[in-house]
């Protein structure tokens, strides 16, 4: 870990940088959480950094490994813990960081194994927050040596675990708009090609639409496609 304050803090803001660009840019969630995990660990120095997210598809609530800069086979495998479960778990649920100074002690961590195995000692992990309120998620920092965690440094942590936060939240409101925007946007398709129906074939809009279903069903072709052909041969008409 950076011992000199002003160069830690002056590696942070450079990394906080880097996320903020990966906000705003047109990257794929994933690749922007691979980024977040990528910068932090080399802003901190740590062994491995990874981030978990709140499934909220799941009944009851698990938090699942998302991202890591790790490229051991035993920390990559696809793992969740439940919400009361682990440090990852306690930090989700209580809202609030966790510093371990060493993992093979504290009794709250459940993959002491891997951390033998892996060489980990300890841990700070924070909660990925929305505005201060809603956790989505977790991250974690581990050394490969023991380390006090300064206030600053955790301090520094939470703000990109924060960037982390919006980072998702945008893009997955991006993603939603996208979504919404092509839905509208094949809705009216279809109602233009409907009006083209009810006119060349004598149907009611409730007939059109079903024979556009029908035809999407048959030719195993989107309703858009159907839409956009039978507006193709009226203009070719």
């Amino acid at each position: 870990m950076e011992k000199e304050p002003v160069q830690m803090v002056d590696k942070y803001i450079k990394g906080l940088m880097d996320i903020s660009r990966a906000i705003t840019s047109d990257l794929y969630q994933e690749d922007i959480l691979k980024l977040i995990v990528m910068v932090t660990a080399k802003v901190t120095g740590v062994e491995i950094c990874s981030l978990w997210l709140i499934d909220e598809s799941a009944d009851p609530l698990k938090i699942r490994l998302t991202a890591t800069q790790s490229i051991d086979p035993d920390y990559l495998k696809d793992r969740s813990l439940s919400m009361d479960e682990g440090i990852v778990g306690y930090v989700a649920t209580h809202k609030k960081p966790a510093v371990i100074p060493d993992v093979l002690k504290d009794a709250r961590f459940k993959e002491k194994d891997m951390a033998r195995r892996l060489g980990l000692a300890s841990m700070v992990s924070v909660p990925l927050q929305v505005k201060g309120e809603k956790v989505i998620g977790v991250l974690n920092c581990f050394t490969a040596a023991p380390h006090a965690f300064s206030e600053t440094e955790v301090n520094l942590i939470q703000t990109v675990a924060n960037q982390a936060a919006v980072a998702i939240v945008n893009t997955e409101l991006m993603v939603k708009t996208r979504v919404i925007q092509e839905e509208l946007e094949i809705r009216k398709l279809v109602e233009r090609a409907k009006e083209i129906l009810m006119l060349r074939r004598n149907k009611t809009g409730e007939q059109a639409y079903r024979w556009i279903q029908k035809r999407s069903m048959t030719t195993r072709k989107s309703m858009r496609s159907v839409a956009e052909a039978i507006l193709l041969s009226e203009e070719l008409d």
